[in-house]
């Protein structure tokens, strides 16, 4: 059971970037994706997260910037990020959860500079 987070960097300010988070397999279809990042020395918050059934959640700080998306045939969910500020620079991570358990995926760097 794995989750590999991809498409971090470097990226300026006003700027876009796409993360991917790939599953390894499809009980992860009847589950909630959610990202969540961690800025250097900060605790990590939910940054938004999709249910199984296609239901969106955000944090304040990303709504109208951020789009949650999931695509089940490829057992992948994704974080189109625009209108990129430097205080979204952090590690993001996928977390795939239901009755199954709860599982992380490696994380993914995010660089936003001014």
């Amino acid at each position: 059971v794995q989750l590999q987070a991809s498409g971090g960097g470097l990226v300026q300010a006003g700027g876009s970037l796409r993360l991917s988070c790939a599953a390894s397999g499809s009980i992860f279809n009847s589950g909630d994706l959610v990202w969540h990042r961690q800025a250097p020395g900060k605790q990590r918050d939910l940054v938004a997260a999709i249910t199984n059934g296609g239901r969106t959640n955000y944090a304040d700080f990303v709504k109208g910037r951020f789009t949650i998306s999931r695509d089940n045939a490829k057992n992948t969910v994704y974080l189109q990020m625009n209108s990129l500020k430097p205080e979204d620079t952090g590690t993001y991570y996928c977390n795939a959860r239901g009755y199954w358990g709860s599982y992380w995926g490696q994380g993914t760097l995010v660089t936003v500079s001014s």
